[in-house]
């Protein structure tokens, strides 16, 4: 167990490496080309496309496998993506290199769609729940370190080597910390001991048993999620979908804003997401305490109207400095916000049907990406960007208000 700690622990240090440059830096990399905000949504919005069409076929496809094999796998396919980043300016213009990238997203969100689930299952096997607290938070804190020390680090490398060499560098590092990332994935070991197979008796063939247990699973599961939609729940999950999109819908308009608005160097960027990560790693130490004393449904509500302030400083700033202010606000609340979230549709969903309830919540979170991914371009067609992020934290305010109506 203590050898699988140790690999969980180097495999999360690993992606936020990943996650701090090539993750953090392709959107802006995307506007430096002369990205338009519709191709900048197809980022996020065809990951959702994908990730709706793939998660139940894919959760069907899981079931009886070796878990880890699976995971390693779907990360490794998934992951090189990241590799195919790198020799793009050698060989295409910006606008091949724009829609290029467009088409490996959509590629990498392929077995994505898997890796999400079989790395939620398979963590589940190689922890023990008595130390899945110890693991959790350790695992958070390397995370959030190792983000934002690469961050910073990119930064730098950004403003001090010559376009576009700086990002293949950037681009580098995260396809090294995507292969070591994986690499550790591939040297768990499950903890749990296979129960030895007893040979069928005589029968039908258990093939085709299987195949109506499915379809009979499955229907059972259409009848539960629509009761659960009819119930409170339901209103509840719409709370959640228009949070996400009024969340998703800014995405796409935030690197326009850096690059276009605000005029910011790639280290001014990168220091506001390095102190974005820090402030909320120094809030994260303390969630406990804030949890036990507001409770979840108040922490949700509450942080979720302040998460309103990061696009309303951005819109209204006209240098960095009110950009780094909305980084240190921003870090400090979606702390708060990212795991009240979490919390409160545990408290909401029904024990008895979880597994259906998380899966409406995957449909929500979604859906709201995919919705709030593409309102983003046809804002951009007739409103200025600063506008829209004034706008836009208007629209994050009233999606606190809905939770607070409704969740």
């Amino acid at each position: 167990m203590r050898t699988n700690f140790h690999h969980l622990y180097a495999d999360i240090f690993w992606y936020g490496i990943l996650a701090g440059s090539a993750m953090a830096f392709l959107a802006i990399y995307i506007t430096r080309l002369g990205g338009t905000s519709f191709q900048i949504s197809l980022l996020t919005a065809l990951t959702a496309g994908v990730n709706l069409l793939l998660s139940m076929p894919a959760a069907r496809w899981l079931q009886g496998k070796a878990l880890i094999p699976a995971t390693t796998w779907s990360a490794a396919l998934h992951r090189a993506g990241y590799l195919a980043l790198i020799p793009l300016p050698w060989f295409l213009n910006d606008q091949q290199q724009i829609w290029t990238v467009i088409w490996i997203t959509l590629l990498m969100s392929l077995p994505q769609a898997l890796l999400a689930i079989s790395f939620n299952a398979m963590f589940a096997d190689v922890v023990p729940l008595s130390s899945l607290g110890e693991v959790v938070g350790k695992r958070n804190a390397l995370v959030a370190v190792s983000m934002t020390v690469t961050t910073l680090l990119c930064g730098q490398l950004l403003d001090r080597i010559i376009f576009p060499l700086n990002y293949q560098v950037v681009f580098a590092l995260g396809a090294l910390g995507a292969v070591m990332s994986t690499y550790h994935v591939s040297r768990l070991k499950m903890v749990k001991q296979p129960v030895a197979q007893i040979p069928p008796p005589p029968g039908p063939d258990p093939r085709r048993v299987q195949r109506w247990q499915l379809r009979l699973v499955s229907a059972e599961n259409l009848r539960g999620n629509y009761e659960l939609l009819r119930s409170t729940f339901g209103r509840q999950m719409t709370g959640y979908l228009l949070f996400y999109t009024t969340q998703f819908m800014l995405i796409p308009i935030f690197p326009l804003a850096f690059v276009r608005h605000l005029d910011l160097t790639d280290g001014q960027i990168s220091l506001g997401s390095a102190i974005f990560y820090a402030v909320m790693l120094v809030i994260s130490l303390r969630l406990r305490e804030f949890s036990a004393r507001f409770g979840h449904r108040r922490l949700l509500v509450s942080s979720a109207m302040a998460f309103s302030l990061y696009p309303l400083l951005i819109g209204l700033a006209w240098d960095a400095t009110l950009y780094w202010v909305a980084s240190f606000v921003g870090g400090a609340v979606w702390a708060l916000l990212g795991a009240s979230l979490v919390n409160r549709l545990i408290e909401v969903t029904p024990e008895s049907d979880r597994p259906a309830g998380m899966a409406l919540h995957n449909l929500a979170l979604n859906v709201g990406i995919l919705v709030g991914s593409l309102l983003a371009p046809l804002l951009v067609q007739w409103i200025d960007l600063g506008m829209i992020l004034v706008i836009g934290a208007g629209l994050r305010f009233l999606s606190g208000l809905a939770l607070l109506r409704w969740v």
